[in-house]
């Protein structure tokens, strides 16, 4: 199976560092708007961010880019200058004149690493508010931490995923990309974008793996690449940590939380630890609050608005299926299956799909939910539920029947609408169902590979059904 693929990515490949990125339409409408405010753009470390913004700086006459990390870029806001003396030095320095404002980007990267430029933005934004500015860092949420002010309502927000599979095609094959954009999806179209959706869910969306994909054609090339991307998280621990005791904590997290994907957690004496309830959830929320690995909460609601149960058991979801697979050891066994549906216990697939979920929010620093009943003698638990046209969508991930959605059935014995979404590994098709309870309903069954079309499709879904 992975030959053909690779042979069918090989004749369609376009070399390119740059992939195309969909938040580059955010991206430019920030940059349109006369309400601009200057933007910070967040997420992981090596997921494009510093590359995205450089890309996009050529819209820019005028550009000046700051890394922060860099003592000479950092040092002039560590002098303690107000922003008129900050915009002065950087022009002249750039040699351009200030009255070219309007015309210029100033890109500062690795914010985090100065306290004092994330305060400034403030004053870019009152003082300045015809230069374009655009912050990135990896590790906000921390240096935001030993900020007495931070700049609230003055800065707006951007959030960055690793690649998701519409952006995965953009790269390694721009024709497939055209008909994954078809709703509904063409007959003819469909086993080449199930088997490219494989290929994406084997070695994951990171920039640098699929790069390497791409210059290499071979899956075997990407392990040192997984280890050194999963190394700089690793050795980023104590930044983490508030403590010795917390970054110990934290350090077992990542080292064994990856064993437990697509499962319900609980904090206490996580991964067969010693650690209390505690220990486990703050050491859980600083990976969270970096992106590395994120807490996916059910719900109990069966209309918007969507309210996490912060009380119940969360599943765990990785930045990166590749990561994931590679830190399992089972990208080798994947290579040799047709069906991916069984892989690790099941897991994979709904990984990928709620990553895929995830990455469609450029604007907003949110998560899916899972829906639950719980009850003393049983339990129901739908994958995922997606808001929509002021409507809780039901999102099934099934390779089976229609007959065993069981959990999916009690949601829609309760739902106020009667439309409900299997994910499969199957084609595309809508069918009437009925529930036990004799509810009639219209269920759609969409490929895996649909999930970053899913709003397309629910606009043709609800429209005419």
């Amino acid at each position: 199976m992975l030959q053909s693929i690779v042979i069918f990515a090989y004749l369609t490949i376009n070399y390119k560092m740059i992939f195309d990125r969909l938040i580059m339409k955010e991206l430019i409408g920030w940059k349109d708007r006369s309400s601009r405010k200057p933007l910070i753009l967040r997420g992981a470390r090596q997921v494009g961010k510093t590359t995205i913004i450089k890309e996009f700086s050529k819209r820019y006459k005028y550009k000046i880019l700051l890394n922060l990390e860099k003592a000479e870029d950092k040092r002039l806001f560590a002098e303690g200058a107000g922003v008129k003396q900050i915009v002065e030095a950087l022009f002249l320095s750039n040699k351009i004149e200030v009255s070219k404002a309007a015309d210029t980007l100033i890109f500062m990267d690795e914010i985090q690493e100065s306290p004092e430029a994330i305060q400034l933005l403030r004053y870019f934004y009152e003082d300045y508010p015809e230069i374009h500015v655009i912050a990135a860092g990896s590790l906000l949420e921390f240096a935001i931490q030993e900020i007495k002010s931070f700049p609230v309502g003055r800065v707006e927000f951007l959030y960055l995923s690793p690649l998701n599979f519409e952006e995965f095609l953009l790269a390694i094959n721009s024709e497939a990309a055209k008909q994954l954009k078809v709703v509904p999806v063409a007959p003819f179209a469909h086993q080449v974008l199930l088997d490219l959706f494989n290929l994406y869910t084997i070695i994951g969306g990171m920039p640098e793996v699929v790069d390497r994909y791409i210059q290499s054609e071979s899956i075997t090339s990407l392990p040192r690449v997984y280890e050194s991307i999963w190394s700089t998280y690793k050795e980023d621990v104590q930044k983490y940590g508030s403590s010795a005791s917390g970054r110990k904590v934290i350090r077992h997290i990542i080292e064994t939380a990856h064993l437990y994907i697509d499962q319900r957690i609980k904090f206490q004496h996580f991964g067969n630890s010693n650690y209390r309830s505690r220990e486990v959830a703050e050491a859980m929320r600083s990976l969270n609050d970096a992106k590395i690995i994120q807490l996916i909460y059910p719900t109990t609601d069966i209309a918007p608005p969507v309210k996490p149960n912060l009380k119940k058991s969360p599943r765990l979801q990785y930045l990166d299926t590749g990561i994931v697979n590679h830190t399992l050891g089972i990208q080798a066994e994947m290579i040799r299956l047709k069906d991916l549906s069984k892989t690790y216990k099941g897991a994979i697939i709904p990984h990928i799909l709620t990553q895929e979920l995830i990455s469609l929010k450029n604007e907003i620093d949110t998560k899916p939910n899972f829906w639950v009943r719980e009850k003393t003698q049983s339990s129901s638990e739908v994958d995922l539920v997606y808001t929509y046209d002021q409507k809780l969508i039901p999102i099934e991930i099934k390779s089976g029947p229609t007959g065993s959605l069981k959990s999916l059935h009690q949601f829609v014995d309760k739902s106020d609408h009667p439309y409900a979404v299997r994910i499969y590994g199957g084609a595309f098709k809508i069918e009437e169902a009925i529930t036990p309870s004799k509810t009639k309903y219209t269920l759609m069954n969409l490929p895996y590979y649909c999930m970053t079309q899913i709003d397309a499709y629910l606009k043709y879904f609800i429209s005419n059904y």
